[in-house]
């Protein structure tokens, strides 16, 4: 079964890591549904119940966006807050639409590994910053699994660090639909 992306980046073509990311993603139709959020809806008004049966359609889901002011594009929380609804990812017994499917992140960030660590820089790892996803993914009984990071951005941009990323991204993807332990920073 395929694998969905969701790629949430507000300016793909002008990005440098994620439009990398769905380029290699997007050679491998068979295994990948690349999903764009701001192209699909450019009016920013979503389409609830396909996003829904897109959802519904794959067991398993990664969230594919840069780490902005340590959080995601509003976009993404926008469409957790209008798809993930009462009496379909939540409610009774038989609204838990996405329980059971396997769901990551997949984070690009300009800050280094190690300014994202306890007692470092700002104080807290990625895995704590990024909880209110955990929670929510545990709340609506999917199988939320440890995300994967590329870092470094605000460092590093040459051609040789992005293409660095992408075996990397790739090798992740692969744990994640196996089912093994995902944990992975690059």
């Amino acid at each position: 079964m395929k694998t969905l992306v969701v790629v949430i980046h507000p300016d793909i073509k002008n990005s440098v890591i994620n439009k990398r990311w769905v380029e290699e993603l997007q050679k491998f139709p068979d295994l990948y549904h690349v999903h764009q959020l701001h192209e699909a809806y450019p009016n920013l008004q979503f389409d609830i119940i396909a996003e829904q049966k897109l959802l519904e359609a794959h067991d398993h889901i990664v969230l594919q966006f840069p780490f902005y002011w340590f959080n995601c594009p509003f976009l993404l929380k926008k469409w957790i807050d209008e798809v993930f609804i009462r009496g379909w990812a939540y409610g009774s017994q038989s609204d838990y639409k996405l329980k059971g499917k396997k769901i990551t992140l997949a984070i690009s960030l300009g800050l280094n590994e190690e300014e994202v660590q306890p007692g470092s820089t700002y104080g807290y790892s990625l895995e704590e910053l990024t909880r209110p996803f955990e929670l929510t993914f545990q709340y609506v009984k999917t199988d939320y699994r440890p995300l994967f990071a590329y870092y470094g951005m605000a460092y590093n941009v040459s051609d040789e660090w992005v293409e660095k990323s992408v075996p990397l991204y790739m090798a992740f993807l692969e744990r994640f639909k196996g089912g093994h332990d995902t944990a992975d920073a690059a």
